[in-house]
């Protein structure tokens, strides 16, 4: 009898770098939540708290998302405070849409507290408040801090832990929600 091959195994680096190959086909293709929506032409409108900056558009049209879209929209929601620019998840901007489709407030506009944060900016915001967290699901462009204009944000939250799609949290003091795409939780 032959000696068996040994099994290999992935170390972390190579299954990170073979993900990473996977993630332009991953945008190229349209998300399930595309798909299912009866929306042909899926459309955010943004304003930022901090910048003043505005940004209206469509970031996905026929069961898929606009590359130039999303990169715009990279940018609009980069770290404001060091100006560093990360992907955002397609499916947080999907989640984005299914929440104001519900909240029955078609021409409101996000307005945006938060988005992408650095390491760095995370640390320091750590330093002076208890709320945010080490491993900030805002450092891998999955999360967003933010109000719809003419909606309560008491509703926004509720309507968002109906969605059962990620995070939410609501901070009644500050008047926002965070939204994420990571398990399922509220607070």
């Amino acid at each position: 009898m032959k000696n068996a091959e040994p099994k290999k195994h992935l170390t972390r680096r190579q299954l990170l770098r073979n993900s990473l190959l996977i993630v332009p086909a991953f945008i190229s293709f349209p998300s399930l939540s595309v798909l299912a929506s009866p929306t042909p032409t899926r459309r955010l409108s943004f304003t930022h708290t901090h910048t003043g900056e505005k940004l209206s558009l469509v970031y996905a049209r026929n069961g898929r998302y606009l590359p130039q879209a999303l990169n715009r929209i990279n940018q609009y929601l980069r770290d404001f405070r060091t100006d560093e620019i990360h992907a955002i998840d397609p499916l947080l901007l999907d989640m984005l849409h299914d929440v104001q489709t519900a909240s029955n407030n078609p021409c409101g506009v996000f307005q945006v507290v938060s988005g992408y944060r650095s390491p760095s900016t995370n640390t320091k915001l750590r330093g002076a408040s208890q709320g945010v967290a080490k491993r900030s699901l805002h450092m891998e462009g999955r999360a967003i801090d933010l109000r719809l204009t003419g909606t309560r944000t008491s509703v926004l939250r509720d309507i968002a832990i109906g969605l059962k799609r990620g995070g939410t949290g609501y901070y009644k003091k500050s008047d926002f929600v965070h939204l994420d795409t990571g398990r399922v939780r509220r607070w």
